[in-house]
């Protein structure tokens, strides 16, 4: 079990660095409630685009009877589903505390009339 620890922590300390990366900038840049939007949502979709990666990775590791390549990318997709789901449970809770960010105002589009 601590074996395999090890072997996540960069994985870890990256998805850390990049999320403090980017609520920093985005603070400064505007607001923290709009940083934390802006993570929320860049995280949804890092997190689901790698969690497909290593998802598909895993699978053609078994395919392939590399079980040591099997152990290390199911170690990462824990990883990833495990960061995912913390983002869904933040998504939520950010959602209960400030309603206003559930509906944006979208641009309309302008109908052209035929003559």
């Amino acid at each position: 079990m601590i074996a395999r620890l090890y072997r996540i922590i960069p994985l870890v300390i990256v998805l850390a660095i990049i999320a403090l990366a980017v609520y920093f900038v985005v603070s400064y840049r505007s607001s923290p409630n709009r940083a934390k939007e802006v993570l929320i949502k860049s995280f949804t979709w890092l997190t689901g685009i790698l969690s497909g990666f290593f998802a598909l990775a895993s699978l053609y590791a078994l395919l392939e009877r590399n079980y040591f390549a099997l152990d290390i990318m199911a170690s990462f997709l824990a990883v990833t589903l495990i960061a995912l789901g913390i983002v869904l449970v933040c998504k939520a809770v950010f959602l209960k505390h400030h309603p206003q960010y559930r509906k944006k105002p979208m641009k309309t589009e302008k109908k052209r009339r035929l003559r």
